[in-house]
């Protein structure tokens, strides 16, 4: 395999953990409370509880595959899907007597992707007055077919599945080769396939542990942070250059912070030191296996806190044991390898920072600790993707409301980014708000969005009427420094003269003077998204038809208003909202939407000679 096609395959890999870790990720606070609940309150618990320990079971067995299968339905098809897909996995639930987090994660999204495909076959072929009986029922009929595809062929055969790989672990821990998967899993760590691994195979198996014996050991195969740990000792110790100045501070990031990415440069600058990070991994897991210790839940990051918090009762020196013994092993291997190594390592660390970054397919959220000695005497350098999305806007505080960091699961890079910046704002004395979230949550209303290079054309994308600032790296950039010296500007009058736009509260109920040309979507909006705005929508679309004007009209709820709306059209006390939500579009304002003159008088303006 070529060079580029194992980028290529590599890059897939990636994009599935990355989807599987959406469907977890924004449940994991669930997955915590659940872990909690078993570790304090089963007969084998901290205060065991007969009353309480009653929640475990429904929680792992529903609570847990409906959040994963509604959120997998609602990153592929919104609400709707996430309606859909929660109720389809209501039948995989029932078809298997095992938790079906794995048949969550299937048939969650493949439901929001029916539905979507639905809602596209009846898109306006509804005759008015139908709609939210259509729209009710295409949802229903949907989520009752699936559910029961779920309960005869997703639950039974994920449920085969899930026995299969439980078996092949149990297996493995019997014959005491266990550890002998971390020789995988540390090289999967540093090629960032880790949340393929974690969440797609680990963790669903070890929930299902969790049921029988109330922890499971399979938790801390990939988040033990004793193997980063002691190859950051040993840079610590025997590195050199920046390799030496930046790993304690590393080492602290890792250990307690639980990000792991930040010791994967010094991996990359010497290969070699795959070998110590396997033999930590081994010999924590050998450890572990040994005294029979586990945890209750996903530990989310991979801090030692996390870790601590989740640990089983009784188990507590057995895990802090293992972590120092893999911590231990990894450091007497890579000090070795350090010692004969005679390369200059703050070279290397540059270098194998930029592979890292390349491998991910994004910024990593803490390189900036790495290369931090370089990058501070270098000047504006960073590029976007298109256009002059690196270019600091020139705003005033005034304009500004809010301002988020945003990267692929809206937390650790992006809120450390955020943290910096508000730093920064609390000693200018600039009183914005600043925030961190994914990509894929970017609300309308944000007015500038700060992401890694990389990044910057999927938020455009998402929200087109924010200002857009890339950046090369979201620890020390030298965009922040700009955007708080704008920030801080005296306005100028020509400026207040340029910024003179029409108030949101002004002749929002006007038609607006457009082109058909201009104009490619319409939608009425309503707090439900249903009733009144899928009549008033399907009023408009007939007067469209008669009048030859082919521009797509629907009807949705205002939460749910896309950034790429040319006209919103609402009732007059909903406008103020829908301005807030999508600021730049064409906002008409009405009384009645099924008896309106600006039906008209919009026909009339689409119809005029350009």
């Amino acid at each position: 395999m070529s060079e580029k096609q194992q980028a290529g395959f590599r890059a897939r890999v990636q994009k599935f953990g990355s989807f599987l870790s959406s469907m977890i990720m924004p449940n994991i606070g669930a997955f915590i409370a659940w872990g909690l609940i078993t570790a304090l309150f089963i007969p084998d618990g901290w205060f065991p509880n007969e009353d309480l320990a009653e929640m475990v079971g429904p929680m792992i067995t529903y609570l847990l595959p409906l959040l994963i299968g509604f959120t997998g339905g609602r990153l592929v098809h919104g609400l709707r899907g996430g309606v859909v897909g929660a109720t389809a996995t209501m039948g995989v639930i029932v078809g298997a007597d095992i938790p079906m987090f794995l048949g969550a994660m299937v048939i969650g999204p493949f439901s929001g992707l029916v539905i979507k495909y639905v809602d596209k076959l009846f898109e306006g072929k509804v005759k008015s007055g139908f709609e939210m009986l259509i729209n009710n029922f295409t949802a229903g009929i949907a989520a009752g077919i699936l559910a029961i595809v779920g309960y005869y062929v997703v639950g039974p055969v994920m449920a085969g599945l899930t026995n299969i790989l439980g078996s092949a672990v149990e297996f493995l821990i019997g014959a005491g080769l266990l550890p002998l998967v971390n020789i995988f899993i540390e090289p999967a760590k540093i090629l960032f396939l880790n949340n393929a691994i974690n969440h797609g195979i680990l963790s669903p198996i070890a929930v299902d542990q969790t049921q029988d014996l109330g922890k499971s050991i399979l938790f801390l195969l990939e988040s033990n942070p004793g193997p980063g740990l002691g190859v950051l000792l040993a840079f610590t110790i025997f590195g050199k250059g920046v390799s030496r100045q930046t790993a304690p501070g590393a080492a602290i990031i890792h250990f307690f912070g639980g990000i792991h990415e930040i010791y994967f440069p010094y991996i990359l600058s010497k290969p070699a030191l795959l070998l110590a990070v396997i033999a930590g991994g081994v010999s924590g897991t050998a450890t572990f296996a040994a005294l029979g210790v586990g945890l209750t839940a996903t530990p989310s990051p991979g801090s030692i806190i996390a870790i601590g918090t989740l640990t089983a009762r009784g188990d507590l020196l057995g895990v802090i044991a293992g972590v120092l013994i893999a911590a231990l092993a990894s450091f007497l291997v890579a000090s070795l390898i350090l010692k004969l190594s005679k390369k200059d390592e703050e070279d290397d660390l540059n270098q194998a920072t930029a592979q890292m970054e390349q491998m991910k397919g994004k910024k990593s959220s803490v390189s900036g600790q790495l290369t931090k000695d370089e990058e501070a005497n270098e000047t504006s350098t960073e590029e976007a993707p298109s256009g002059n999305t690196e270019e600091v806007p020139s705003v005033r505080e005034g304009d500004i409301d809010r301002i988020i960091f945003a990267c692929d699961a809206g937390m650790g890079s992006s809120a450390m980014g955020a943290s910096l910046l508000k730093n920064k704002f609390k000693k200018a004395g600039i009183s914005i708000d600043v925030t961190n979230m994914a990509i894929n949550d970017l609300p309308s209303d944000v007015d500038i969005v700060i992401t890694h290079k990389d990044l910057t054309e999927r938020a455009m994308q998402r929200v087109p009427e924010a200002h857009h600032i890339s950046v090369d790296n979201f620890l020390n950039s030298p965009r922040y420094d700009e955007l708080v010296n704008e920030l801080q500007n005296d306005e100028k009058p020509e400026e207040s003269q340029e910024k003179a736009q029409p108030a949101p509260s002004g002749n929002t109920g006007e038609v607006p003077a457009v082109d058909e040309k201009e104009i490619d979507r319409i939608i009425f909006a309503c707090d439900a998204g249903m009733g009144s705005s899928a009549m008033g929508a399907s009023l408009l679309k007939n007067k469209f038809k008669k009048a030859g004007i082919n521009i797509d009209v629907t009807n949705m709820a205002i939460n749910d208003l896309p950034s790429d709306v040319d006209i919103v059209i609402t009732h007059k006390d909903l406008t103020e909202r829908a301005m807030q939500r999508v600021p730049g579009a064409h906002h008409i304002s009405v009384d009645n939407f099924l008896n309106s003159p600006r039906y008209d008088e919009l026909v009339n303006e689409l119809k005029e000679d350009e």
